[in-house]
């Protein structure tokens, strides 16, 4: 080391770290929120259809690996659609609470859907690779978000 670089380093001004920089993975967690969004509107229509249109699906309700009424499916897609909304909106504002939300309803959209899948087998394969990549966002990269 010359003399000028050892007096340069004794000059200039001290700068703290800086606090731990987001990194490229924050874009994988506004994903899965824009995911979230998208399921929430996806299960809400499912659920309406449910509810109002019987015989749009493809099997009946004895068909269905869990045998109920149409309507309790629907009901049962319709609040899960207005709460992944709700987790959606939470996880685009950072919140914590949001991701664990986000985890759950993921996971019980893609049990939902496997139970529904008789009923519309394409398109519940559809909702659970969703929910398979929201999983994944938000437990691998959801924590960088915050910052």
């Amino acid at each position: 080391m010359t003399d000028t670089e050892a007096r340069k380093s004794y000059e200039d001004p001290y700068v703290p770290p800086s606090p731990r920089q987001p990194s490229g993975w924050v874009g994988m967690v506004v994903f899965a929120g824009v995911m979230l969004l998208m399921l929430g509107s996806f299960q809400a229509v499912e659920g309406v259809i449910a509810l109002f249109r019987d015989e749009f699906y493809l099997t009946t309700k004895s068909g269905l690996v869990v045998p109920v009424d149409f309507d309790t499916y629907g009901w049962t897609h319709l609040t899960i659609g207005l709460i992944a909304i709700a987790t959606g909106l939470g996880i685009l504002a950072g919140q914590m609470w949001a991701r664990v939300v986000g985890i759950i309803v993921a996971v019980f959209s893609a049990l939902v859907n496997l139970a529904f899948l008789p009923a519309y087998p394409i398109w519940s394969v559809i909702v659970i690779a969703m929910d398979v990549l929201i999983i994944y966002a938000l437990t691998a990269h959801g924590r960088e978000v915050k910052a």
